[in-house]
């Protein structure tokens, strides 16, 4: 393996929305600093399940729901 073309993987805090701090493992900075979260696991959708509403934009799934509406779905 080729010396020197790899960054260096070290330690980190993250601070998560709602300011629990993680060590966590990265290549981000230098040992030691600290990466603050705008979105985490704890307050995005994907990961809570979020109960979010499909937007009908220009009428998209209006039309796609009346062309496939006698299909049994």
């Amino acid at each position: 393996m080729r010396k020197d073309i790899h960054p260096d993987y070290h330690a980190i805090e993250v601070k998560l929305t709602d300011g629990t701090v993680v060590t966590m493992k990265s290549t981000y900075g230098k040992e030691g600093d600290t990466l603050s979260l705008d979105i985490d696991p704890s307050v995005h959708p994907a990961w809570t399940g979020g109960s979010s509403r499909l937007m009908d934009t220009g009428g998209r799934v209006s039309k796609f729901k009346k062309k496939y509406e006698g299909l049994g779905f």
